[in-house]
């Protein structure tokens, strides 16, 4: 437990004794990629990676807060025109803000942070950080708020304070995230449920492509657009819930890639309530098949894949891993791998000796486990 003591023995050098750690979880995401905006459904899971924080109140009415992974102090008041030059700390500057919206009665705090949450693999290190505030803040400060609200917190300071105009599927993950469970999030009722996953004979990793491809443009907005348009054409606000057969129905209405668009979101629906069923069964094969079509289908009909991310999947079907798919919008970044553990090792071996011998580095590998959400650490 390195980390705690790290961040607890910087707190003390630079602030004094009594500080209170608090951690939150990164997260993965097993199926349901560019669902959330279609009213759909997502399906992640909390990390054994993420952020621990020393937080100690310091009776004045400025918090100064230190990272220790990038060595710099940030110094800044609790009103508005407060927020601090830093862009790192806009996050906990915003989480203040957006706890005090609430009635929440924070006050100066001193504070030192660090995280093993790997920057750029997709894994949400900010939504680790806006819930390890929240959750602290709100416990030091009496807020009473739940749960949902603390990740709203968590969403609205990127909102707010950090222009990402992001869902809430990162903070829910990181807040509620279980040991051993999975959480399938209703992204329209924000209704949920948590479904085991204990799969036994297997392995969960992440392989880090360490790619991250301009977007031009704004292939995201374009891509929401799309799936607007058919579901309107539908008569419905969201497209989740249309079947194939009602796109079918209006092919000759849209446009090539408005129909592909369509058919990709319509088949992952499916694909988040197969995934689930076959959980229930402890049915990991259908899991992995479902990974693969998800890959797939975001390669070739969303076209949010990149060349070395379907590189990576084909290694992997080479390999006889069970699944393996994009994580994340898109553009770069990780492939998730479900591996039986007899073929873990000469997976990771091929995959780094194919992927350097093509682009000239290897891969990160990232192996994780799931983990609990938001919590003071004793």
């Amino acid at each position: 437990m390195e980390m705690k003591q790290k961040v607890a023995s910087k707190f003390e050098e630079l602030f004094g004794a009594g500080a209170f750690l608090y951690a939150s979880p990164g997260r993965i995401n097993l199926i349901g990629e560019h669902t959330d905006y279609n009213g759909g459904f997502v399906f992640p899971g909390a990390v054994d990676k993420g952020i621990i924080a020393a937080i100690k109140p310091n009776g004045t009415d400025k918090v100064r807060a230190f990272s220790i992974d990038l060595d710099e102090l940030a110094e800044f008041g609790l009103r508005e025109e407060d927020k601090p030059v830093q862009s790192w700390a806009h996050y906990i500057f915003g989480v203040c803000r957006e706890m005090q919206k609430r009635g929440v009665e924070v006050k100066g705090f001193d504070t030192t942070f660090a995280g093993d949450v790997p920057l750029g693999a997709g894994m949400s290190s900010s939504a680790a950080l806006e819930s390890t505030y929240a959750f602290a803040l709100n416990e030091l400060y009496n807020g009473n708020i739940d749960k949902f609200e603390l990740a709203r917190v968590g969403q609205s300071t990127e909102h707010n304070y950090c222009g990402v105009n992001c869902g809430i599927m990162d903070q829910f993950a990181s807040v509620f995230g279980k040991e051993g469970c999975l959480m399938r999030l209703d992204c329209r009722s924000m209704e949920f449920a948590y479904f085991p996953f204990h799969p036994e004979g297997y392995k969960l990793v992440l392989l880090d492509s360490v790619v991250k491809h301009a977007l031009v443009g704004s292939p995201y907005n374009d891509r929401r657009a799309s799936c607007e348009r058919v579901a309107k054409m539908l008569g419905q606000e969201f497209l989740r819930g249309a079947t194939m057969e009602q796109l079918d129905a209006i092919k000759d209405k849209i446009s090539d890639e408005d129909y592909r668009r369509a058919r990709y979101v319509i088949g992952e629906e499916r694909r988040v309530l197969a995934v689930c069923d076959a959980l229930e069964r402890d049915d990991y094969e259908t899991v992995g098949k479902c990974m693969f079509e998800t890959h797939w289908g975001m390669s070739k009909d969303y076209e949010v894949s990149c060349e070395e991310l379907d590189f990576l999947a084909a290694v992997a079907e080479e390999c006889g891993v069970t699944g393996s798919r994009i994580m994340g919008g898109g553009f770069g970044g990780c492939t998730i791998n479900l591996v039986k553990e007899e073929l873990y090792d000469n997976f990771i071996a091929t995959a780094k000796e194919k992927f350097a011998a093509k682009y000239g580095h290897e891969p990160k590998v990232y192996p994780v486990i799931i983990s609990d959400g938001s919590r003071r650490l004793e």
